[in-house]
């Protein structure tokens, strides 16, 4: 069996040279990534302050590991995962203080059948706007996040937080209840609500008042 020789030394300098070439000066980083990091932040702690702050640790906490970065993923990407921790840090450490209730009881929702074959089933007139295949893509566009910035910001919350968290974050459901002490069935009925809202709240806000949208 074959085993790969080490590295020498003059292989590790250019190592090293090859990474720091794709870093560019920490000067430019508030110019180059500020605002795409500032609105990624946003949009998950929905707090302008609290954002801004985080942006500033990021930058920080980039410039004292720089010799972590190892040119895998693009500069953006690097600064980008050391924010996600940095919220992911911030939800867990304030997940035992935040008010959430102990528990939402369950309302049959106005725009759906309740009984009958179509039991379950969009009201006539209720439904909501076809999203089209890919409504993913909505993400990338700036106008897009701001509305839905504001729609989170409508929102309780304790359905905003366990919303971000759960579908925006990745968190597992159990990981979830075990953080914000909740139940299963508890989460389940937040984030149906936080969807519902949302939904309505981007119909509105985005979706009918597109060009074409009568």
């Amino acid at each position: 069996m074959s085993t790969s020789e080490p590295e020498t030394e003059s292989q590790k300098i250019k190592s090293v040279r090859d990474r720091d070439s794709l870093l560019t000066d920490p000067e430019h980083w508030v110019d180059n990534h500020g605002d795409y990091l500032y609105r990624f932040a946003l949009l998950r702690i929905h707090n302008t302050h609290l954002a801004e702050d985080m942006v500033q640790e990021t930058f920080l906490a980039a410039l004292k590991s720089t010799a972590s970065f190892e040119g895998r993923s693009s500069e953006r990407t690097w600064l980008t995962g050391i924010l996600k921790r940095k919220i992911v840090d911030h939800y867990r450490k304030n997940a035992r203080i935040t008010n959430f209730p102990e528990f939402y009881t369950v309302e049959e929702a106005a725009d759906f059948q309740s009984e009958g074959k179509e039991k379950g089933h969009w009201k006539p007139g209720a439904a909501p706007s076809d999203w089209g295949k890919n409504p993913q893509r909505f993400l990338e566009n700036k106008d897009f996040n701001d509305v839905l910035l504001r729609c989170l910001e409508y929102l309780p919350r304790s359905l905003a937080v366990v919303f971000t968290v759960r579908e925006m974050e990745g968190w597992r459901s159990e990981e979830i209840c075990k953080e914000f002490s909740i139940s299963t069935s508890n989460l389940w009925v937040m984030l149906h609500r936080a969807r519902a809202q949302l939904r309505k709240c981007l119909d509105l806000n985005w979706f009918n008042a597109l060009p074409g949208k009568e």
